[in-house]
């Protein structure tokens, strides 16, 4: 079985995201005044705590309340790698998850792997992600290969080809079909969805053949991303101290905002300084009864 074999740990590591930009101060809700953000303390707790759902800060710096977990296989999906314990989520997210899914098996794809949401009780993790932290995120994996029903122990350890070329320019042609842009685009239309990280040579691709449509809004290029998509849901109704995530800037993106990933600038950041590593940054004040349950 082709799809299945050993892959690096490390190399699964591909949702590396700084913390994404986010609303004024002035708009923000409650102090970050909690526990430090220290992700062994988080990655620690198996279960989620009892009583309503409720995300709590911003998506690099937050917790969740109440989380749910998604089944680990479903109509149009399957969960890959529950071992993490990293499959659980707000119920919107889980709702994002099944919309997804159902839309692109009524357009005749196949199953969707669905990779990291959030841990139980979100807040950060020990590695992979910087983000993914109050139960709103959601990854996607844009293999459209078909994919036999096993057990889930069976999707722990997957090869899932990049589909951007290794200059990083733009897509492979030998990969990139326009069955992965319908899905891109069923993402980018689906309710609540606040936006959608691609790479930017797939972001790239999606402009030269989409300019112009109103999805594209949603779609912003980030790193990493050459072989899933990073979704995004905008605060729910029921989470008063979440924090949101400012707005994509107007028009399709397509503009020399994109141009700039290319740019040797964003190919080659400066490192950061030297010097000891400061406090850890604190959460928000509700996670620290998030942190604390029973």
């Amino acid at each position: 079985m082709t799809l299945f074999r050993l892959l690096r740990p490390a190399a699964m590591a591909a949702c590396l995201l700084a913390p994404l930009p986010v609303a004024p101060a002035a708009a923000q809700p409650g102090p970050l005044a909690g526990p430090p953000a220290r992700a062994a303390d988080w990655a620690a707790l198996p279960r989620p705590t009892l009583g309503p759902p409720r995300a709590i800060g911003g998506t690099g710096l937050g917790c969740l309340a109440g989380g749910q977990a998604l089944a680990p296989d479903g109509p149009g999906w399957q969960a890959i790698r529950t071992s993490r314990n990293r499959h659980w989520g707000h119920p919107a997210t889980l709702a994002l998850v099944a919309h997804v899914a159902g839309r692109a098996r009524a357009a005749g794809l196949p199953d969707l792997w669905i990779g990291d949401l959030s841990q139980p009780r979100g807040g950060p993790m020990p590695w992979g992600h910087a983000s993914h932290q109050t139960g709103l995120d959601a990854d996607i994996w844009l293999d459209l290969r078909p994919k036999p029903r096993v057990p889930a122990a069976m999707r722990e350890e997957l090869t899932i080809p990049s589909l951007v070329r290794a200059d990083g320019e733009d897509v492979d042609p030998a990969r990139w079909t326009a069955r992965h842009a319908t899905l891109i685009r069923i993402a980018a239309e689906a309710p609540g969805l606040d936006r959608l990280l691609v790479n930017p040579a797939i972001k790239r691709r999606l402009c030269a053949d989409h300019a112009g449509a109103p999805w594209l809004r949603r779609v912003r290029p980030w790193r990493g991303h050459d072989s899933h998509m990073h979704l995004r849901l905008r605060c729910p109704a029921d989470s008063p101290e979440c924090r949101d995530i400012a707005p994509p800037p107007p028009g399709d993106g397509c503009d020399a905002s994109l141009d700039w990933w290319f740019s040797d600038e964003a190919r080659n950041p400066r490192p950061r300084p030297p010097g000891p590593p400061g406090p850890p940054p604190r959460l928000p004040l509700a996670c620290s009864a998030v942190l604390a349950a029973q």
